[in-house]
């Protein structure tokens, strides 16, 4: 359950911390006094869009916390643990959300920073929010499918996540065969044209990194004369008077006289050694390097004829070796399939025609689950909805094939029947608003039992009704607070009253002409007045309040009941 929510510098809300209960909530309140800022403070919370003209303004940012007290074995702690967010289930859950007036928004949970996606799949454990838009959703023929497969979803498990492997291995098979033939047709007018350059680059008998060896040879090659000369310069001054001799007779003469101050000179004979040592085997080095240097004017002209090659083919597929070769194996696959287009597309073909049968027969089974949740579904919402004073209204779901899609073969259409004798018909030709919510929140009814959501939010679900049908809504919100944390906005003291805790949501101007609301838990006393002003508007009398207090002892009765 939602344990606590505290609300900062959200549109007209400045500062407020409120503490919530088990069973059912009502916020009440003027119209205008801020009753949607709780919800939308609610979804921000669950991984809802934050835009930066949420915050009051003003104010820099603004920040939304919820605090959530929750069973051990709730399916959130698995998602948390699946994300890496590391949370106790003897503890409470924190979520926090903070919007900056830059657009930019912050997330944390346990105050372990998330992404915004992940926030939204651990917010789907939480808290679902139907608002006044939700009713259009029962409108959209294509959301009617995914309710009732949400319904049919122990049923369906296993069945319909082979089916989406099995028709992604579908289309992936469908979109190759379909592009080798878009391919196979463009590609026979560039086939000779391939095969050409196939055969000049294979001609050309290429080496990766031969261009790079031939560059280094051919710098040598052209240079050979002046390597030459300067090694031997080189060499003969370290085999010169003033090399290697000059060296020898200085280390002979300090060997001699190294005994008298051996201290210091003794070291000095070490270093000159390993001097001698070093110029000598640099000195042979170089000889061996003289000799290994090449006078080949003809091997230069054949480099030089490779490079020019080489720089050719450069020019046409690549600027290097190694790009030329890439270009060789990508023309050469797509020869190859042009060359066997026929043996292909058969081979896919027939693997495509295996995979429609296979696909086939899966939506089968998947229509054959959904056809049985139909009919459980359909007297499910009608007992909901007798409950709810629609007690001889007929509710449909009409499956219907379709072709191959990534959900199965089927659409699924609601249908009702309000009137006895009357064939059921789609929601949006026969459905008042007053029915359309009442239908609404036996679908509800119907899925808080099913999702574990541990709280629910409605948001004026009481839209168009009054009376009878208000009163049975407020009896249905009831019951299901024995299954979920329920929260409703309304306007209705039928609604109202049947609360176990009741807010009301209060807009005050303050003296520097800024609006502020609060929220305030009403105590019974203050729940009668705020009652009587929602049954007699602007004036509030002693009959009214005498008639608040007696929708408040009936409707303990009624949940006593």
């Amino acid at each position: 359950m939602l344990r606590e929510l505290s609300i900062n510098n959200l549109a007209v809300i400045e500062n407020v911390s409120v503490r919530f209960h088990g069973g059912f909530h009502v916020l009440t309140g003027e119209t205008g006094a801020g009753k949607s800022i709780v919800i939308d403070a609610l979804t921000l919370a669950a991984g809802g869009r934050g835009q930066a003209d949420m915050i009051r303004h003003g104010q820099e940012r603004a920040k939304v916390e919820a605090v959530f007290d929750l069973p051990r074995e709730h399916p959130v702690w698995e998602t948390l643990r699946r994300l890496g967010i590391e949370a106790d289930p003897e503890e409470t859950l924190l979520v926090r959300r903070e919007l900056l007036a830059q657009g930019k928004a912050t997330a944390r949970i346990n105050g372990q920073s998330v992404t915004l996606s992940m926030l939204r799949e651990v917010g789907e454990h939480l808290v679902n929010i139907h608002g006044q838009h939700e009713h259009q959703s029962l409108l959209r023929t294509d959301k009617h499918l995914e309710w009732l497969d949400s319904f049919a979803e122990d049923d369906m498990e296993g069945h319909k996540a082979d089916y989406r492997k099995l028709f992604a291995e579908y289309q992936a098979v469908h979109r190759e065969r379909r592009e080798l033939d878009e391919k196979s047709r463009q590609g026979m007018q560039m086939l000779d044209l391939y095969r050409f350059q196939l055969e000049e680059i294979a001609a050309a008998k290429l080496k990766p990194g031969e261009d790079e060896s031939l560059s280094d040879e051919r710098r040598k090659l052209s240079h050979a004369e002046k390597l030459t000369d300067a090694v031997t310069e080189a060499y003969d001054l370290l085999y010169g008077t003033k090399g290697l001799a000059a060296l020898s007779r200085a280390l002979t003469r300090l060997q001699d006289i190294s005994k008298v101050d051996p201290a210091i000179l003794q070291p000095l004979v070490e270093q000159l050694q390993s001097a001698y040592y070093a110029v000598e085997d640099s000195a042979y080095q170089l000889r061996d390097y003289k000799e290994g240097i090449e006078f080949n004017p003809q091997r230069l002209a054949q480099i030089e004829q490779r490079l020019d090659l080489l720089h050719g083919l450069k020019r046409k597929y690549g600027e290097t070796v190694e790009d030329i070769l890439g270009y060789k194996a990508k023309i050469q696959s797509e020869t190859e399939q042009l060359d066997n287009r026929d043996e292909l597309l058969q081979k896919l073909a027939a693997r495509e025609d295996t995979l429609h049968r296979e696909l086939t027969a899966k939506a089968e089974k998947l229509t054959e689950i959904r056809k049985t949740a139909s009919r459980t579904l359909s007297r499910q919402i009608e007992r909901e909805l007798a409950d709810l004073q629609m007690e001889r209204s007929v509710f449909e779901v009409k499956l219907a094939p379709s072709a191959l899609t990534a959900t199965g073969a089927d659409t699924a259409e609601f249908l009702l029947s309000t009137n006895p004798g009357e064939p059921p018909k789609p929601l949006s030709k026969i459905a008042s608003g007053g029915e359309m919510s009442r239908v609404m929140l036996a679908l509800k009814a119907i899925f808080a039992r099913i999702d574990e959501i541990p709280v629910l939010v409605f948001d004026e679900v009481d839209t168009g009704v009054s009376g009878r049908a208000a009163q049975a809504i407020a009896e249905k919100l009831s019951l299901l607070s024995r299954h979920c944390q329920v929260f409703a906005i309304t306007h209705l003291p039928q609604v109202a009253c049947m609360a176990d805790h009741q807010y009301e949501i209060r807009k005050q101007v303050t003296e520097q002409d800024r609006t502020r609301t609060s929220v305030l838990e009403l105590a019974h006393e203050q729940r009668v007045e705020e009652l009587a002003r929602m049954l007699g508007g602007v004036e509030v009398t002693e009959k009214t309040r005498h008639h608040a207090q007696e929708m408040l002892s009936l409707a303990e009765q009624r949940k006593n009941a």
